[in-house]
């Protein structure tokens, strides 16, 4: 499997593969914004990918500065093309050593990348570094519990492996207490993706996901198969809106 760091081809896919209408960015954009601790906030977010929620921040809730951190040099090749924007900054590097000064942020963002995380206590304590005191981490996953995206009815074998990869809420938990971070809130939100089944088929014909890496060939065509078969019967005049739904934990630094 190619290192999923490395990946140029996932990195020109993502951005198209991953996005979402307008509207539903800028739901996500004002329910991440409004736990940060004071109007326009510094914000840092670990795993950034292509900058869309960088970019949404910046743009929604006047964060500033934000700085999107990811240690893929492709996914921020992309960001920097698709969302630049003043006061957006851009840095390689991992979680469990964040390349930026202590104290110097008000809110964390860490989207679809907790199960990525090699080391997710030390990630925890860096947060706990970098953010001021009354600092907010926004967890945006799915737990290991909840495992309901779409892609798992065309996939099903995915589900099996995100039931390994994915960590449940209380591990979650268990990662960041001791590093001085309580709950202030958990729970879920859902936007649609995509206006119909068929813009969600021709999505994932450019495998967006980094997930599809687990599958084989034959296993990737017969799932996409099925979608496309089932987009057909999606009437015209009356699309299916696709959504998805995302646990989101709050964290706060005592």
């Amino acid at each position: 499997m190619t290192r999923l760091h490395d990946d140029v081809r996932l990195a020109g896919a993502y951005q198209s593969g991953n996005g979402m209408p307008e509207s539903s960015l800028r739901a996500w954009a004002k329910l991440i914004g409004s736990f940060a601790p004071c109007p326009a906030p510094a914000v840092v977010e670990i795993g950034a990918g292509t900058g869309m929620f960088c970019a949404a921040l910046a743009r929604w809730q006047r964060a500033s500065p934000v700085v999107g951190i990811d240690p893929s040099v492709p996914m921020l090749e992309q960001a920097r093309r698709h969302n630049a924007l003043p006061g957006v900054h851009y840095l390689v590097g991992s979680a469990e050593a964040l390349p930026v000064r202590t104290r110097s942020f008000d809110l964390a963002l860490l989207s679809r990348v907790v199960h990525h995380l090699p080391d997710r206590p030390s990630c925890a304590r860096e947060l706990a570094r970098v953010l001021r005191p009354g600092g907010v981490v926004v967890i945006r996953t799915t737990f290991r519990e909840r495992l309901d995206a779409l892609v798992y009815d065309y996939w099903p074998q995915l589900r099996a492996i995100d039931e390994q990869r994915f960590p449940g809420k209380e591990e979650v938990l268990a990662d960041f207490t001791p590093a001085g971070f309580t709950v202030r809130e958990a729970g879920s939100f859902a936007q649609p993706v995509t206006t119909g089944l068929r813009a969600f088929h021709q999505r994932m014909r450019n495998r967006p996901l980094s997930k599809f890496a687990y599958l084989t060939e034959a296993e990737f065509e017969a799932g996409l198969r099925c979608l496309g078969t089932d987009a057909e019967s999606e009437p015209l005049t009356a699309p299916w809106p696709v959504h998805e739904r995302y646990d989101l934990l709050v964290l706060t630094l005592a």
